[in-house]
């Protein structure tokens, strides 16, 4: 264990706050003159609040999760994704929900923090990745739709998701400091810092972020159990010896602890360590561009208990007080060059990622810290991949890639089940392997007489069963000892359009898909338990929206998503798909401030399969559309110094997701009357964003 020990003399947040601070000091008294050497990250910030994102490029939505947004800014990557059109949020309490895009949920979006991949270890998914996230303290969040990417590992079916730091640019000796603090209803607090100091030979960034909320009042005043309380510490060391040579190391960690309406029992701690080392080499030669090379390691220890945050309930199978407590390594590699030569490019490369998941549990206060931990699974992924892109003619592109994995999972469990349902588990020490290829091509062409570029993709995508799949379920498909035995790989076909056209006046945009999933890996609850089967699916939907600058000062935007899924095998409806969403924006701007209104407006959701859905939970009934109105203003004071402020549901209006876990009755709701949790109500937040 020796090679982890950096990561566990990382301080804890009242350490951290301390020392970023000190830097805020420090930065504040450095001459402006070395501040402004930093131009990587010395710039206005835009006035406006941020209510509707635009496509980069096809396919490909590029963001920064620093500006701020409506509605309130977000406490955790799942929380800020839910921003973008065609990405829904399965909520369980204030924070921690789990991210869905198109109606897809899961391993079929791979996310990436920093190239690394950070697995969650509750069984349902109580910690997804995206609950490691702190949105603000990172640089650059990319959104790639679709199965169009080979780059960034495995089973991407419905999509990329890559939460990005980007290495520090000093010129000669100097510093550079962000911060903000956000206070809203419900008494969030948020504390952010990410301060730097560096010279052309490398460089030092410390990054230190808390977050708190109480729980939240629905619009109907009732309060949902949601409080939460995190906080994250990072730290980057660079070397940068020339202009086009990089070698980082990263270290963080950090914890929380969240009440979850929708669960059994709470999170009481979100325990969370990371470390990252890598090397970038660019401009080599004539032929050969770029080398790039990265080695990760990140460690969830995640707790869940029913008396951290709650009282037991003192009847049924958790009368008493009871905690687990579960965790996952995950280390992982990638090496991958990028070729250049005529009208080519070529990036390819290798990479590597091994995880292990271990669990403990205990009857009574704290009980489970004497447990022996025991190791329940461990998956292995060896990937090779080339992503080529041919400049055909002036207007003309052709990307295309392919990727083949050898991928692999082994079941550590001596027995399966649970109390009178426990039994010996037959595929106890038996491996599970598949070689899976995928692969994809994107023709993209630019009118000549508009400014607009028009694209189509064709994809496929096939995917490992992953932890949630292969060792959640409580069956497998009939016939079979369990899901670790039966459960088959999942392979997408997925075509994907659209158009983006962009003007000085007009910005508009539309991406339509269609695809065809064999072996889609669904829960079915029909017996109250869980049991995961392979059926076929079709599924096809699109995101539109457009931009437009009524004035020089007044501008208009809208956006449209929709989402549409078919169970072929059974001819139902595929569950857990998000209704129609429709957001309309309407901003004033002038040279230092701005003023702006979001109206959200959700369909009604009548397509549902009551007996399905997925680990995390399932369509318990149809659902109501709604509208929710919102409005925010933004003063930049000056270059340095930003106040933005919103009204998140002016309104107040009571209502929920169609995608929502069933209140717990731990927390009062009706034990055998699905009741979904309701959104909050009327929300006030003030941000502060300080930059020098």
């Amino acid at each position: 264990m020796s090679r982890f020990t950096a990561a566990s003399r990382l301080p804890h947040a009242q350490t951290v706050f301390p020392f970023a601070l000190s830097a805020l000091c420090c930065a504040l008294l450095a001459p402006a003159a070395q501040a402004d050497e930093h131009a990587g990250h010395v710039h206005e910030i835009s006035p406006l609040v941020i209510t509707a994102i635009a496509p980069s490029s096809p396919l490909t939505i590029v963001t920064n999760p620093k500006d701020p947004r409506q509605p309130v800014p977000a406490s955790d990557g799942g929380d800020y994704l839910k921003t973008i059109p065609g990405f829904a949020l399965i909520r369980n309490g204030g924070t921690n929900g789990d991210p869905v895009l198109r109606g897809m949920f899961g391993s079929r979006l791979n996310i990436l923090t920093n190239g690394g991949m950070m697995l969650g270890a509750c069984p349902g998914r109580m910690d997804a990745p995206t609950s490691y996230i702190s949105p603000e303290t990172y640089d650059k969040l990319t959104v790639i739709k679709g199965p169009q990417t080979v780059l960034w590992g495995p089973g991407a079916s419905a999509g990329t998701i890559l939460f990005e730091r980007e290495p520090e640019h000093f010129g000669e000796l100097g510093t550079r400091v962000n911060a903000s603090l956000l206070a809203g209803s419900n008494g969030r607090f948020d504390k952010t810092v990410d301060a730097a100091a560096g010279g052309p030979l490398g460089y030092v960034r410390v990054i230190g972020n808390t977050a708190r909320s109480d729980d939240y009042k629905d619009g109907n005043g009732d309060t949902v159990p949601s409080r939460y309380d995190k906080w994250n510490g990072d730290v980057a060391l660079g070397w940068t010896p020339d202009a086009d040579t990089l070698l980082e190391l990263t270290a963080g960690k950090g914890d929380g602890e969240a009440r979850s309406a929708g669960r059994g029992m709470d999170g009481s701690q979100y325990k969370r360590e990371s470390l990252g080392l890598r090397f970038e080499r660019s401009n080599i030669g004539d032929v050969l561009d770029t080398i790039e090379a990265q080695v990760y390691y990140n460690y969830a220890d995640h707790v869940m208990d029913n008396y951290s945050l709650r009282t037991p309930s003192g009847t049924g199978m958790m009368a008493g007080p009871m905690a687990s407590n579960v965790d996952r390594r995950t280390l992982g590699a990638r090496v991958k060059a990028t070729w250049r030569w005529a009208d080519y490019q070529l990036i390819s490369g290798i990479d590597a990622q091994t995880n292990e998941h271990r669990k403990r549990m205990g009857m009574g206060i704290n009980t489970y810290q004497d447990q022996n931990w025991s190791k329940d699974a461990d998956f292995h992924n060896y990937g090779a991949f080339g992503e080529l892109t041919w400049y055909a003619a002036e207007r003309d592109r052709v990307i295309t890639g392919a990727r083949l994995d050898r991928a692999s999972a082994k079941d550590y469990r001596a027995r399966i089940g649970s109390g009178m349902m426990s039994r010996p588990n037959p595929t106890l020490d038996k491996t599970r392997a598949d070689t899976l290829p995928s692969g994809f091509v994107r023709y993209e062409h630019d009118l000549a007489n508009s400014p607009t570029t028009v694209y189509a993709g064709l994809g496929h995508v096939q995917r490992f069963p992953d932890y949630w799949e292969l060792f959640s379920p409580s069956a497998g498909p009939a016939g079979s000892v369990n899901a670790f035995d039966a459960i088959k790989p999942e392979k997408t076909t997925q075509l994907d359009m659209g158009l983006q056209y962009k003007t000085e006046a007009l910005e508009a945009w539309a991406s339509v898909y269609a695809g065809e999933i064999r072996d889609y890996i669904l829960f079915d609850y029909t017996r109250g338990a869980s049991q995961a089967q392979n059926i076929n699916a079709r599924i096809m939907g699109g995101e539109v929206g457009a931009a437009y600058q009524l004035t020089s000062n007044w501008k208009a935007d809208a956006t449209l998503a929709y989402a549409w899924g078919k169970n072929t095998t059974d001819g139902k409806a595929l569950p857990q798909m998000p209704p129609l969403d429709t957001r309309l924006g309407l901003t004033y701007s002038e040279d230092h401030w701005s003023t702006g209104a979001l109206w959200r407006v959700v369909a009604p959701q009548g397509r549902i399969d009551r007996n399905a859905g997925n680990v995390v939970g399932k369509d318990y009934d149809k659902s109501a559309g709604f509208g929710v109105f919102s409005l925010n203003g933004a003063y930049r004071i000056n270059k340095n110094l930003k106040v933005s402020a919103g009204v998140d549901n002016l309104l107040d209006k009571n209502y929920s997701e169609h995608l929502n876990m069933a209140g717990n009755a731990g927390y009062g709701y009706p034990a055998n009357d699905p009741t979904p949790i309701n959104e909050p109500g009327r929300t006030l937040w003030t941000k502060v964003d300080v930059s020098f």
